[in-house]
């Protein structure tokens, strides 16, 4: 899945033929996995119709400072518009619009949303060849660059006059893809590669029964995504689990039993920078598996079991410059088990969930988290999603670690 999954877009469009072109970009942003809302101008309309741009993005289409609703005049906050973006998008980007955004003139709500707009700002112009070469355009893009808004330049092909030169919009999916580059360079963890353990492990009895737990995976999913939207190359080692991880930087490694999962972390593990152990080990398996299916002949049975290999601890022998985390999830005495796990198993730090906080561990949306650092000291968190539990647990592993 692209960077773009889960950002607020706001795409404006000006009055140029290119317009025809921002219906292919809203539904490119949406694919990408982003909510788009569009402002465009009310010659824009000329191009393009807002109820195509409505349909297509699920939301209304903002043209006026003003709108009529049961016969009252309501007003489009424009303020409110621009710092609900992640991201501003002005495709296509007309040469009278560029003279006005450099100029600061506001006489549109498309200008107004730009000035109160607090996220980065792209434009991609589109204009005749001798419009684009212009000396006053060449000066509204440098204004417009040295303000901090990023430029997307026109491409070269026929234009609208029968000319052929440079001022084509860049087409949809290129602006999308050199938006995404230019986010990815911007990542804390560009060329970081980050190992996640995920879900449970099944301790095979027999061909039919296990040992496992209740674990779904669901946080180490929701880590794997936070690491892929922070710019890094992700393995997710993932126990079985129903989950369906998909995003272009994370490769998920499928495996059932503790001992697949020993093997797949250590097939990585050396050339990561940061490794997250999330996933609910079995600490016990069966000394024998048998071949059939055991049948129900006696009011009792014995399983004998034996230590599953211990992945973490392996980890932490291991270490080489890695930044390594583990998970302890705890009934009682918390926070001074998982500190004996820390040090016993030699981790940069340790998440703390306790099964006694209601909405925390396994089978749940939420998580109520203690990030417990190599000093010891805890930052302890409120009960929130496990995406947004993701969030916190990075933000800590980035100031630890930049």
């Amino acid at each position: 899945m692209s960077i773009l999954r889960g950002k607020k877009v706001l795409l404006g469009v000006t009055a140029g033929i290119a317009a025809y072109k921002s219906a292919t970009l809203v539904r490119a942003f949406i694919k990408a996995g982003a909510s788009v809302q569009v402002v465009m101008t009310e010659k824009a309309k000329d191009f393009v119709t807002p109820l195509t741009l409505s349909t297509l993005s699920k939301n209304p289409v903002h043209s006026s400072f003003t709108k009529e609703e049961d016969d009252n005049a309501v007003w489009t906050n424009h303020v409110e518009l621009g710092l609900w973006a992640d991201l501003m998008v002005i495709a296509p980007a007309t040469a009278n619009t560029l003279s006005k955004m450099s100029n600061g003139t506001c006489d549109n709500l498309l200008l107004a949303t730009y000035l109160s707009a607090k996220c980065p700002v792209y434009f991609a112009p589109a204009m005749d060849l001798d419009m684009y070469i212009h000396p006053s355009s060449k000066e509204s893009f440098e204004k417009l660059t040295s303000y901090g808004n990023i430029m997307i330049e026109a491409t070269s092909g026929e234009l609208a006059s029968g000319l052929v030169g440079q001022g084509r919009m860049a087409e949809p999916e290129d602006i999308v893809r050199f938006i995404e580059t230019q986010m990815q360079e911007k990542l804390p963890l560009r060329g970081k590669r980050v190992v996640i353990t995920a879900g449970p492990t099944y301790e095979a009895i027999d061909p039919v029964r296990f040992i496992g737990n209740h674990s779904s995976g669901t946080m180490g999913a929701e880590l794997a995504y936070r690491a892929a939207e922070l710019g890094a190359s992700v393995d997710l080692i993932l126990g079985p689990s129903a989950l369906k991880v998909e995003h272009d930087l994370i490769t998920v490694h499928s495996v059932v039993s503790g001992d697949d999962m020993y093997e797949a972390v250590h097939q990585v593990y050396e050339q990561c920078d940061i490794a997250i152990a999330s996933a609910a080990v079995a600490d016990y398996k069966p000394s024998h598996v048998a071949d059939e299916k055991i049948k129900k002949n006696d009011d009792t049975f014995t399983i004998h079991l034996v230590k599953t290999k211990d992945i973490l601890a392996s980890m932490g022998e291991k270490k080489q410059g890695q930044f390594l985390v583990g998970f302890a999830l705890e009934t009682q005495n918390e926070q001074e088990n998982a500190l004996k796990k820390l040090k016993k198993k030699n981790l940069d730090a340790i998440v703390l969930n306790s099964l006694r906080d209601k909405g925390a561990g396994f089978k749940t949306k939420t998580n109520k988290i203690t990030f417990i650092d190599k000093d010891g000291s805890p930052t302890s968190y409120d009960l929130k999603s496990k995406k947004e539990v993701a969030v916190d647990i990075f933000d800590q592993i980035l100031i630890k670690t930049t």
